[in-house]
């Protein structure tokens, strides 16, 4: 069984590449992301990969104080280096599970720059809040523009016809890693600032 975490509305699963991408801006984000996750004190949720966007969010939210939880399926385990991965790491039998528990444990979706997995996971877990199996926030991280694209297509979405503009605000974009941190879980901001700076008086 999964290890006692924080409420599951203070956890936050994150998607994201397990390649590092073209550019260092992608792997960069990912350390911003994953320490501002850890010293708001949330917990993370990942796909247990130790490389690219993955490997670098989970390792630096580590380092920050953050309860790390990675899930990954057996026939990922050698090729994504979860043995290098940080936190605590649960191998599952297949890719429907690995999804079923992160989306279980975590109370809100990050999206960071990745690949068809990472898009596969943002439509899932989009469609379940457009279906109501869950009201969960899902927001990108569009600091390197990665995602404009994307946002142009949900946008010809709603022009066609097959998308209403309620629907496509299930899907929020940001360019700042606070920002997002303050739609994925609203409380963490207050819990955030009522903590002493280092050195500070008491």
């Amino acid at each position: 069984m999964p290890p006692a975490q924080p409420h599951h509305s203070s956890v936050i699963a994150v998607f994201c590449g397990a390649r590092p991408g073209a550019m260092p801006e992608h792997t960069g984000l990912a350390r911003n992301f994953g320490a501002a996750l850890g010293r708001r004190g949330l917990g993370m949720v990942y796909g247990a990969g130790g490389v690219g966007v993955m490997g670098a969010a989970a390792e630096a939210a580590l380092a920050n104080g953050a309860a790390v939880t990675g899930v990954i399926p057996q026939d990922l385990h050698e090729r994504e280096r979860a043995q290098q991965a940080p936190g605590e790491i649960f191998v599952v039998r297949s890719m429907h599970q690995r999804k079923a528990l992160m989306y279980r444990l975590s109370g809100s979706f990050a999206v960071l720059p990745g690949g068809l997995g990472t898009m596969d996971e943002l439509m899932e877990v989009a469609t379940w809040n457009q279906l109501g199996v869950h009201e969960k926030p899902v927001v990108l991280l569009n600091a390197s523009g990665y995602f404009t694209p994307l946002l142009a297509f949900f946008d010809h979405m709603v022009a066609e016809g097959f998308l209403s503009a309620d629907e496509r605000r299930l899907v929020h974009a940001v360019s700042d890693v606070e920002e997002a941190l303050d739609l994925l879980a609203p409380d963490s901001r207050a819990l955030d600032a009522a903590q002493p700076l280092a050195g500070s008086a008491l």
